[in-house]
């Protein structure tokens, strides 16, 4: 779906500096297996947006792959421009449930290694966090998986014009976290972005702009996380 606006020229309405980032101690491998296993009581701060097309819903998953660096990082791709669902933007790798996935960590991994190569056997599954309806009318499940070193990637040139990416720790300081708003379909909401400054495939500096349906997402893994 084409935008109306250019996301990135609509400046922040607010910052969420006062916010307290998740601890350094709580991003370690460990304890992000036991916040899976026995998660606090919680609840997501963004579960869906307003419609912006008509037509039936669709379930699907993103994998949200927690690359184990000296650092976790989150892996994030950029679509092509051509695509007819959010072109150009960054999201995670996922799409569409198909009849032959057992499940949602199913969808996501077969997915994961159609979009951009990631064998499953390099993904340790940590666990799901709660759907999250998107304007296109896809209802997506993120699923958290640590991804081990040795891994390689080849994208589909189709889909993904790039893979990079960002620390984790960065995303989850909501100081990182700018609110924005916006007209869609006629009416005004808002939304968030993490812009992220790092290098490219070829080393050199670019910014990133994960925003809309990717950063809310990421935002419910900081309610997650720092619940």
């Amino acid at each position: 779906m084409s935008l109306s606006f250019d996301p990135q020229a609509l400046p922040p309405i607010g910052v969420d500096h006062h916010l307290p980032p998740v601890r350094p101690e709580a991003l370690a491998i460990e304890m992000l297996r036991q916040r899976f296993q026995a998660p606090p009581v919680w609840q997501p701060e963004i579960e869906a947006e307003r419609p912006f097309i008509e037509r039936p819903p669709a379930h699907a998953s993103v994998l949200v792959p927690l690359v184990q660096r000296d650092e976790l990082t989150v892996l994030f791709t950029r679509r092509t421009a051509h695509l007819t669902d959010h072109p150009g933007q960054i999201s995670f790798p996922g799409g569409r449930a198909e009849p032959e996935d057992a499940n949602a960590v199913a969808t996501a991994l077969r997915e994961a290694q159609e979009e951009i190569g990631l064998a499953p056997a390099y993904v340790d599954v940590l666990g799901q966090l709660p759907t999250y309806t998107t304007g296109t009318s896809f209802i997506v499940t993120p699923v958290v998986g640590l991804v081990r070193p040795g891994f390689t990637l080849q994208a589909d040139p189709f889909e993904v014009a790039e893979v990079f990416e960002v620390p984790l720790a960065f995303l989850m300081d909501p100081a990182n976290h700018r609110w924005h708003e916006a007209d869609f379909g006629g009416r005004r909401r808002a939304f968030l972005s993490m812009p992220w400054t790092g290098p490219d495939a070829a080393g050199q500096a670019q910014q990133y702009f994960v925003w809309g349906a990717t950063a809310a997402m990421v935002r419910n893994f900081y309610r997650f996380l720092a619940a």
